[in-house]
């Protein structure tokens, strides 16, 4: 009975300063619905990320449909570094039923508008913004609590369960997407309504405390949140005046907190050389993977007529590969070191994107193999990546480094799926390809050429940049 009062007291306080073996054990039982919320909300995403096309020629705006992936993308970064960043500051537990709110708000609202009212388009991206602000709660949570709370050997292994978990939503997204798809896409909407079920455990496990007890800076998180919105966007709609306001927001971030007494994000972060670095890496890996599924959805529908219910049961092998790796990651990252593992991952993401270049448009059955290795690279990457970022900060600052980190992996994807749709119309790439096509399949084998230039950036900065990165040492080996 003492002891399972002394676990109580640890899950309602959650001080990492108790015994070590009573914290982790809180630590775990909290992450596992955390983890249950993530994968549901998670797979509502990718599942509208495969259909967006479909849903945009629905509601009679398919030169739009993008948006519908995009918006809610920018929307994901913010609310990641929000969230993040707070655990730093508020309890858990109450952001925890805040972002349960907004999640369940916009699955109902969502599917009530867009099945029985309207078809319009801003109806959906609204709606879906709404879902996607609250879904993140979860995952945010889930960071920070293993990063915060879980001994060092601990933190990879979850990091690659956390991986697992979102290939697994990859998994049921793409079979829902295309199934749903061919039946009523508004029907997405309702599969994060269960995580309901899940609240009362979540209250029961969820520290209560209040992290440091700092006042929160809501002028520095609006100035910073909007400097990354406003770039989004830019990237998006491609309105100059977007960017010159994001500069400003930045800019007046950057005299805000070095005026101010505790700003959220202090200078001394933007002094932290390996910390840029590691953002800097983030930015140039996670530039396509948001493309990958759209773009194999595309070249079925395009190269061989099929519908997105067909493409899915051919893609849908890469993320069951990336379910198995993400579980083994932790483990093969102790090994062989992060570097190493960033390299390797990166590498086998590039293959992938090779053989979209030259043989998917060949056979269908490239369309099934490509993934295995796109999806179990970008598996593999995650762990090492945020390792990365992450220990280049003090814990203290974990919370913030969370925030940040998903905000840059977001937002990137957002970029990057905005590039490449508009990529996707510019006439010069269909004009020839090294696969001898024209027109849309040339522009697609293209396509995925310029996913495989970022993915050999990104490889070569880990090679440059590994002593700033991870230290003096020498050995990608030893990284760990």
């Amino acid at each position: 009975m003492s002891s399972q009062n002394t676990q109580t007291e640890a899950l309602d306080k959650f001080d990492p300063r108790q015994d070590p073996e009573v914290t982790n054990r809180a630590a775990v039982k909290a992450l596992i619905p955390l983890l249950i919320t993530f994968v549901l909300g998670t797979l509502c995403m990718q599942a509208f990320n495969l259909v967006f096309e479909q849903v945009g020629q629905d509601v009679g705006d398919p030169a739009h449909a993008s948006l519908i992936t995009a918006i809610p993308g920018i929307i994901l970064g913010i609310v990641c570094f929000i969230y993040g960043s707070l655990g730093d500051f508020v309890s858990l537990k109450k952001m925890v039923m805040v972002g349960m709110a907004f999640l369940l708000t916009g699955s109902i609202l969502g599917f009530l508008a867009t099945f029985f009212i309207t078809g319009n388009l801003w109806v959906v991206i609204i709606a879906r913004s709404v879902q996607t602000a609250g879904e993140q709660v979860a995952g945010s949570v889930y960071l920070v609590v293993a990063t915060k709370y879980l001994k060092p050997s601990l933190k990879v292994i979850f990091f690659g369960v956390f991986t697992a978990a979102f290939q697994l939503s990859n998994v049921i997204g793409i079979l829902a997407g295309g199934w749903l798809a061919t039946l009523h896409w508004q029907f997405l909407f309702l599969i994060p309504v269960v995580t309901i079920f899940f609240i009362p455990i979540l209250m029961h496990n969820l520290p209560s405390d209040s992290g440091n007890g700092k006042k929160i800076d809501v002028p520095g998180f609006i100035l910073f949140g909007g400097g990354a919105a406003f770039l989004t966007l830019f990237f998006s709609f491609n309105a100059w005046w977007m960017l010159i306001v994001s500069i400003l927001l930045f800019a007046a971030l950057a005299v805000y907190i070095h005026k101010v007494e505790e700003p959220f994000i202090t200078p001394g972060f933007f002094r932290n050389v390996p910390w840029l670095l590691g953002c800097l890496l983030v930015f140039v890996i996670d530039f396509t993977p948001n493309w990958f599924s759209p773009m194999l959805n595309a070249i079925g529908r395009d190269v061989y007529s099929i519908n997105s219910a067909k493409v899915s049961l051919l893609i849908v092998w890469g993320p069951v590969v990336a379910v198995i790796v993400g579980c083994c990651s932790g483990f093969i990252v102790d090994k062989i070191g992060r570097g190493a593992s960033i390299i390797c991952a990166a590498t086998s993401m590039a293959i992938g994107m090779l053989m979209v270049a030259f043989l998917a448009q060949k056979n269908t059955i490239f369309m099934a193999i490509a993934p295995i290795f796109f999806n179990g690279g970008q598996a593999f990457l995650y762990s090492p990546l945020v390792d990365t970022v992450l220990g280049t900060l003090h814990k203290d600052e974990s919370g913030r480094g969370v925030g940040l980190n998903d905000l840059i992996m977001n937002t990137t994807g957002s970029i990057g799926i905005s590039v490449f749709g508009s990529l996707m119309a510019n006439p010069a790439l269909s004009k020839g390809s090294l696969i001898g096509k024209t027109g849309a399949g040339a522009t697609y084998s293209n396509l995925a050429l310029i996913s495989v230039g970022t993915l050999i950036v990104g490889v070569v900065l880990v090679l440059i940049l590994r002593h700033k990165l991870y230290g003096s040492r020498t050995d990608l080996q030893n990284e760990r």
